[in-house]
C-alpha cells in the first residue's frame, strides 16, 4: 500500500477484518448486511473516537450500595454527527451507543453526477449560523452552537470526491475539528480525503487527540475500517462492497 498522510488511519482489528471480508461477499443479504456495517462502524468507531476525545471529572455520585465515586464524562462533549446519505444512515446508530450522551445528527445529502463523478449537494440540514461577516439580521433566535467535533459518517469512500465535499461543508459551517469515519476506503479516496484537509490548512499530526491543524485550520482526521488498492471506470471500488446504499435499502438492480 501506497504512503498515506499521517491524519489517515486504518483498523488493524482482527474482528473487523473477518467481518469486512464477510461483508464483501455477494451473498451477504440485506439483513446480514445492515449488521455488519452496524458492527464494523461501532469497532471502527471506538478506536477513532478514542483517538479524538479525554476524560473529565463531573462531580460525584453515588453507587446502588452507597459508596460515594467521581464521575467521568468526555471532552469535548459539544458533539454532532453528520451521516452522507443514504448509506452513511446505516452507521449513526453504532456511532451513538459508544458516545454516553445524545448527540444531534445532521444529515448532508450528496450523490455523484454520473457522468463526471464529481459530488452533487441536495440536501444539507447543518444548523443556521451567523459567520463573523454576517452583515444582514435574522428574525431567527439565537443560532445553535458550532460543534467543537463534528463526525463524518459515509461507509464507502471510493473517488474522495464526496467526503472532500462534506469536509468543505463543515469547514463553512465553522466547526474546526472533524472525524470522518468510513468502513472502506480505496487508497485514491483516503488519500485526497486527508489532502483536502492539508491543503487547506487542516489535518493533524501524528495520532493523539488528533493532532492539531496548522494556525486557525480545521483538525481532519479519518478512520477507515480497510483500504482497497483503487476503482473502476464507474468509480466503484475494487473489490470493494458494491453500492452500499443499494445492499442496504434492498434497491439493488433498480
Amino acid at each position: 500500500m501506497a504512503s498515506l498522510p499521517p491524519n489517515a488511519h486504518i483498523s488493524t482489528h482482527p474482528c473487523l477484518k473477518a467481518k469486512l471480508s464477510q461483508l464483501r461477499s455477494k451473498d451477504t443479504n440485506t439483513r446480514e448486511t445492515k449488521s455488519l456495517i452496524h458492527e464494523i462502524a461501532t469497532i471502527v468507531g471506538c478506536e477513532a473516537l478514542a483517538s479524538v476525545l479525554s476524560t473529565e471529572d463531573a462531580g460525584t455520585d453515588e453507587s446502588p450500595i452507597g459508596y460515594s465515586y467521581n464521575k467521568t464524562t468526555i471532552s469535548p462533549s459539544n458533539i454532532s454527527v453528520v451521516p452522507i446519505l443514504r448509506s452513511g444512515l446505516g452507521m449513526v446508530d453504532a456511532i451513538q451507543s459508544i458516545l454516553p450522551d445524545p448527540v444531534p445528527v445532521h444529515h448532508l445529502g450528496l450523490y455523484r453526477e454520473k457522468t463526471t463523478l464529481n459530488p452533487v449537494e441536495y440536501y444539507n440540514n447543518l444548523p443556521f449560523h451567523r459567520t463573523p461577516s454576517s452583515t444582514s439580521s435574522s428574525p431567527s433566535s439565537s443560532p445553535r452552537p458550532i460543534s467543537d467535533l463534528a463526525i463524518i459518517v459515509d461507509p464507502m469512500i471510493a473517488t474522495g470526491a464526496t467526503a472532500c465535499a462534506a469536509i468543505d461543508s463543515l469547514s463553512d459551517w465553522g466547526v474546526k475539528r472533524i472525524l470522518l469515519i468510513c468502513v472502506l476506503a480505496s487508497e485514491e479516496g483516503l488519500g485526497r480525503a486527508c489532502l483536502q484537509g492539508r491543503l487547506n490548512g487542516m489535518g493533524g499530526g501524528e495520532g493523539g487527540n488528533g493532532g492539531g491543524g496548522n494556525g486557525g485550520g480545521v483538525d481532519v482526521q479519518v478512520w477507515a475500517g480497510g483500504c482497497d488498492g483503487g476503482t473502476d471506470a464507474k468509480g466503484m471500488i475494487k473489490p470493494g462492497l458494491g453500492d452500499v446504499g443499494d445492499r442496504l435499502f434492498l434497491t439493488v438492480g433498480k
